[in-house]
């Protein structure tokens, strides 16, 4: 279980953490140079910010005698890990049986988001979903509410009261879904632009314009979402794109002109910095190529992708544009809040499609990967002097098999390989945000 500290007050002065410390300065793709890895590390915070990070033997000397040492020896200290494509309202339709996206929006999604006009169910499920984010090691997260704004309401005050860094916004849509969860464009957008008043930038809440995809809203709504992207540049804006191919011939008959789905968002001036388009299996290199063009980020969700048989994203082509990547779970479609088995999925899905996906560029897509695509580096995603501290440990030996099999591993690639096919949420011994303990495993979860 997550414990949840009364304040969110970051401890008083300094705290210093020993264990093996792994974090990313850029994608092991591109560069060699990519990461620096202290096999006796020491992670030094304070006032919930990173101070410094290096090996034990070199900065041991420079903490005052004051300063306690938490002895993490054996176990592997990285940055929090960041899920770019989640819904909270999905928490409770997790693993719903059916033939294909389409049909389980309609018999399971709109039903259960329906709940959410009533605040204390709201408030429940977000609590739930937060304790599992953190249960998972996952300390920020693109999420996606529902129509209603008591949805957005009890996600950011429960993701405040933790002092987690967190995006999440109303979702929009006002036609081809049921009447309960219908909105009108102007009543989306006024909602959401009372939101953006009320929770963008208040602490670390963040606000994201959220159409939930282009068939459920109309031109009028694309419009108007678009102006409020416009009018606010420094707030997120997520939504889907090419997910199935049903989806994407009803995005082409609903917009006929348009030259691909993605484009349909272009049209209405949704690419941008700070734009995270989840799925994007059924592109082309001119889709591409304008994502990166434009500095907009595409969140890959294998296990939803599998679950509802969409299809395999292709990093091959995405990498040769270049376009800013991350992992996501996409709870409820996706069936883990784990991004180390989400990790596992990506991997089969890359080799499936004839890319090799290493470790290293696993554990980059889920920690700086992410803050890159939501232009966060600096912020969070490592631990470069300056960054809010959030951080997590992982346990090798947190399973009897977890501990036989990284005992036999000979280098850093291996043993991350083996902790993103093997591991889960048994091996988040801990998770820390802004420098405060946001959950503990419990020695019943160890074995």
């Amino acid at each position: 279980m997550a414990n949840t500290p009364s304040s969110s007050k970051p401890p008083s002065g300094p705290q210093a953490y020993r264990a093996s410390v792994l974090h990313f300065v850029n994608d092991p793709a591109f560069h060699q140079q990519a990461y620096a890895w202290h096999e006796d590390g020491l992670l030094i915070i304070e006032q919930g910010k990173v101070v410094a990070v290096g090996d034990y033997v070199h900065l041991k000397a420079h903490l005052p005698q004051t300063v306690t040492v938490h002895d993490y020896r054996g176990k592997i200290i990285l940055p929090g890990f960041i899920d770019t494509h989640v819904h909270y309202p999905q928490t409770d339709m997790i693993a719903s049986p059916a033939p294909s996206l389409l049909p389980w929006l309609e018999s399971y999604t709109f039903p259960t988001e329906r709940k959410f006009g009533d605040p204390e169910h709201a408030v429940e499920v977000a609590h739930f979903f937060i304790d599992e984010l953190l249960r998972c090691g996952t300390t920020t997260a693109m999420v996606y509410c529902t129509v209603h704004p008591e949805s957005v309401d009890a996600f950011f005050s429960e993701s405040e009261k933790r002092n987690l860094r967190m995006v999440a916004g109303k979702v929009m849509m006002d036609r081809y879904c049921p009447d309960f969860l219908q909105d009108t464009a102007e009543r989306g957008v006024r909602e959401s632009e009372a939101l953006i008043k009320r929770w963008h930038k208040r602490g670390r809440q963040l606000y994201a314009i959220t159409p939930r995809f282009a068939p459920t809203s109309s031109d009028a709504q694309m419009q108007l979402a678009g102006e409020l992207a416009r009018a606010y540049p420094d707030t997120y804006l997520q939504t889907h794109v090419a997910e199935n191919i049903d989806e994407v011939a009803w995005a082409k008959s609903l917009y006929p002109k348009a030259r691909s789905y993605l484009d349909v968002y272009d049209h209405f001036g949704m690419l941008r910095p700070r734009a995270m388009f989840g799925h994007c299996i059924w592109l082309d290199d001119a889709d591409r190529a304008r994502l990166a063009e434009t500095q907009s980020a595409i969140a890959v969700c294998p296990t939803s992708n599998l679950f509802l048989g969409s299809g395999l994203f292709d990093f091959k082509h995405a990498d040769a544009q270049q376009v800013a990547l991350s992992l996501a779970t996409d709870v409820g479609a996706g069936t883990s809040f784990s991004m180390l088995s989400t990790m596992n999925e990506a991997y089969k899905v890359a080799s499936l499609g004839g890319t090799f996906l290493p470790a290293l560029r696993m554990f980059y897509l889920a920690t700086l990967g992410g803050a890159r695509s939501m232009q966060l580096e600096g912020t969070v995603g490592n631990f470069i002097a300056g960054t809010e501290a959030d951080f997590i440990v992982l346990d090798p030996t947190a399973t009897p098999l977890l501990a036989r099999r990284t005992a036999m591993t000979n280098s850093l690639e291996e043993l991350l390989f083996t902790l993103a096919l093997l591991g889960d949420d048994r091996t988040v011994a801990a998770t820390y945000a802004a420098g405060r303990l946001v959950h503990q495993r419990q020695d019943r979860l160890q074995t």
